[in-house]
C-alpha cells in the first residue's frame, strides 16, 4: 500500500468488488470511457458475470485500487509489453469525472512508479495514450516522461483520426527527479 495524504494505492480485496463493478461495468456509456481508449468497445456486464471473474482482480499484483479519503474513485494497472525484456507499460482511469483535474492521477502514478521500480528490475516505465487526451499527455509531462514515439493518424474516434503518443521514463531519470 502506497499513501499521499488522502490518496491511497491499494491491491483490490474481495470487499472492493462491487465498487470496481460499478465503476468500470455498470454503465453501457460511461463518461470515462470516452478518454480511455474510446476507439475500443465498452461492453457491459452484470455484477454476477464480474464476479465470475474476481479470481482475476483480487490480489493481482498488476491491477489496484485509487482510494480518496476511503472511495476507491479508480484503478492502475501495469502490462508486460514484453516481459523477458522488462517492457512494462502502465495504465490508469480515475472512472469518476468529479476525480478528475484535482492532481490525483499524477499523485497516483507517481506512487505507482515509485512502486514499479522499487519492487522490479525495471530498466524503463510508460504508457499509451492517444492525442485526443491530453489531460493524461500533461500527468506524463509533469511527471518528468518523454515523449517516446507518436504514430500519427492511427486512432479513428467518432469521424476524427488521432495520433498514438507512447510516454516513457527511464530508471536513472526518475532517480534523477526524486
Amino acid at each position: 500500500m502506497y499513501t499521499d495524504k488522502e490518496l491511497t494505492l491499494r491491491p483490490i480485496v474481495e470487499d472492493d468488488l462491487y465498487r470496481i463493478w460499478e465503476l468500470i461495468y455498470k454503465d453501457a456509456q460511461p463518461e470515462w470511457k470516452k478518454w480511455d481508449a474510446p476507439y475500443y468497445p465498452h461492453h457491459t456486464k452484470t455484477y454476477e458475470q464480474f464476479l465470475e471473474t474476481k479470481e482475476n482482480w483480487i490480489g493481482d499484483d498488476s491491477y489496484w485500487a485509487i482510494e480518496v479519503e476511503g472511495v476507491i474513485r479508480g484503478t492502475i494497472s501495469y502490462y508486460w509489453e514484453h516481459e523477458p525484456s522488462k517492457w512494462l507499460e502502465m495504465g490508469i482511469v480515475l472512472q469518476e469525472s468529479q476525480s478528475w483535474g484535482k492532481g490525483i492521477g499524477t499523485r497516483a502514478l507517481r506512487l505507482w512508479i515509485q512502486h514499479l521500480f522499487t519492487t522490479m528490475p525495471l530498466v524503463r516505465v510508460g504508457y499509451t495514450t492517444w492525442s485526443g487526451n491530453e489531460r493524461m499527455i500533461r500527468v506524463g509531462e509533469k511527471l518528468g516522461m518523454q515523449l517516446e514515439a507518436r504514430i500519427r493518424k492511427v486512432r479513428y474516434y467518432d469521424g476524427v483520426y488521432y495520433d498514438s503518443i507512447r510516454m516513457g521514463m527511464l530508471r536513472e531519470e526518475w532517480e534523477m527527479n526524486q
